[in-house]
């Protein structure tokens, strides 16, 4: 009888460890951003956009993070069949080169697309306006770097001025 009632407690620890276990394993918490979701459990790092320029073949398939200066909307890199995004789909955008300061001269290397849905949330954005992207470098075709990007948010934007 002592061994049986050793056993039922053996039994009863087991049990007890193993829903204390189950209880206590990390939860993952989606994403209920729904203006602008991110993919499903995706960490970005942040990095300098020459340093993605400088190194293609190191941050290819990496997801990355990147705060920069608008330039402008453009048509740049898109239906190149190599690395393919369709014009119809997608719109591309330049930011600045940020180790230029007394001229506005875009990035032209990094080849940045965002779906046309959400561009056209931001078409009264104006260059200089501060914003932040991540994304995932897809391609290096033609030594350039190549962004699919997931998540685009204007952080600060100039003033509109109104001309006499």
């Amino acid at each position: 009888m002592k061994k049986l009632k050793i056993f039922i407690l053996m039994i009863m620890i087991t049990l007890g460890l193993n829903v204390f276990a189950v209880t206590q394993q990390p939860t993952r918490i989606p994403n209920l951003n729904l203006e602008n979701p991110l993919p499903y459990n995706v960490s970005y790092q942040a990095v300098n956009p020459l340093d993605v320029v400088a190194k293609p073949n190191f941050y290819l398939n990496k997801n990355i993070m990147i705060k920069a200066k608008f330039d402008k909307f453009s048509t740049l890199g898109l239906d190149y069949k190599p690395a393919f995004k369709s014009s119809e789909d997608y719109i591309s955008f330049l930011i600045r080169r940020p180790d230029v300061t007394n001229h506005n001269v875009p990035l032209s290397e990094m080849k940045i697309f965002l779906k046309r849905t959400e561009a056209e949330k931001y078409i009264d954005l104006n260059s200089g306006d501060d914003i932040e992207f991540c994304g995932k470098v897809f391609s290096n075709a033609l030594g350039d770097v190549w962004i699919n990007v997931d998540k685009f948010t204007v952080l600060s934007s100039k003033p509109k001025t109104t001309e006499k």
